[in-house]
């Protein structure tokens, strides 16, 4: 199993400065102690991620700081993109990395983000799929023709050229079960966040037969799953410190969802009440099931019964809403679950020279 770190904020009310020191401290701490990815996702015109615009620039940024960790776009709109400038942006980040780049995929679902390309909005899950080949073909180094002025076309080969011979690429599961399948077909990896074990088991293995009948490797398919992260020396403990964040993380998606139904035209889809239990019941059944929410054994168990559905990664969710500073108090204790589950031996010896506690006054000395 590997552990990555994900990065998703909805606190817009901390200054940027600070927002990304954190982000680069957690990124050089997790480069160090050999977490596998760093996630960034792409998001607009919302509280809800306001940080994250621009995840080829962030990991452009984040290149220059760390020296092995891959760094991923968790995820690309790709809807919202002209895909020879997504290989653009990308082969870039790959080189300033060393090839260390890779590439998740969304179709986008929010009305108000489609300022950017609107025509795509209608199909935009069938236009994510049909660029697939276009975005292999050019990361190869293939020409490919594009419209272009007054109904002519262009044929354009990008550069700079990447380091890695194929694009890593991940597609976005948020409901279609439909997305399991078609990333098969594709041979596409899968990032999907854990709303239900039997679901996910069936998924993947839907996902796996799917790669094997259009004969790609079924096991090399790559299954993230995101999970909320934050590792304490009590259960209850943590619970009780991870209730108000947690919840208004949730409640900023609701918000999210009632704004989309609104450039639609349509009313809210449940009463402030009605909206408050369902937070409640979520809480709790992300907490008992469905979360790196506790102590290391905790966390360790539930990260195992993920590897034995057929996950390989697990990408830990750090920025739900709790203090930076608590964020990074409690990195150790996720260094530990790293350290029991990983398959490399990269762990350890940084743990051992205590730099994981030295984080936070990392950080502090980054502020001033």
């Amino acid at each position: 199993m590997k552990l990555s770190i994900y990065f998703f904020s909805t606190d817009d009310s901390i200054p940027g400065e600070e927002r990304y020191e954190f982000l680069f401290t957690v990124a050089e701490h997790a480069d160090r102690a050999g977490y596998h990815a760093l996630w960034t996702p792409e998001r607009h015109f919302q509280e809800f991620g306001s940080s994250y615009p621009n995840p080829a620039v962030l990991s452009a940024a984040l290149s220059r700081v760390t020296r092995r960790i891959a760094l991923r776009a968790g995820c690309v709109v790709l809807p919202h993109h002209h895909p020879a400038r997504l290989v653009e942006d990308w082969s870039l980040v790959d080189q300033l990395s060393g090839g260390r780049a890779g590439v998740c995929l969304a179709t986008g679902w929010h009305k108000g983000d489609f300022v950017f390309y609107p025509e795509h909005y209608q199909d935009r899950r069938q236009y994510t799929f049909d660029q697939v080949r276009t975005l292999r073909d050019l990361w190869r180094g293939e020409s490919v023709t594009f419209p272009g002025p007054q109904g002519e076309t262009l044929t354009v080969r990008t550069f700079p050229r990447p380091l890695q011979r194929e694009m890593p690429l991940w597609v976005v599961h948020s409901t279609n079960p439909d997305t399991w399948v078609t990333a098969g077909t594709l041979g596409l990896n899968v990032l999907t966040l854990l709303d239900g074990w039997d679901r996910l088991e069936q998924n993947i293995q839907a996902y796996r037969a799917a790669r094997e009948e259009s004969g790609h490797d079924p096991q090399a398919g790559v299954v993230t799953v995101g999970l909320h992260t934050f590792v304490g020396l009590d259960d209850e403990a943590v619970r009780a410190l991870v209730r108000e964040p947690l919840t208004g993380y949730l409640s900023s998606f609701l918000r999210q969802r009632d704004g989309d139904a609104a450039v639609h035209g349509e009313s809210k889809l449940l009463s402030e009440e009605e909206q408050q239990l369902l937070v409640d019941s979520a809480f709790e059944d992300m907490v008992e099931n469905r979360a790196l929410l506790g102590t290391p054994q905790r966390c360790v168990a539930m990260i195992e019964r993920a590897g034995s559905i057929g996950v390989n990664e697990v990408a830990c969710l750090l920025d739900f809403g709790l203090p930076f500073t608590t964020v990074l108090e409690g990195l150790p204790l996720l260094d530990e679950v790293l350290a029991e589950v990983s398959d490399t031996d990269d762990t350890p010896g940084f743990i051992q020279q205590g730099l994981a506690a030295g984080a936070m006054g990392y950080y502090a000395t980054r502020r001033r």
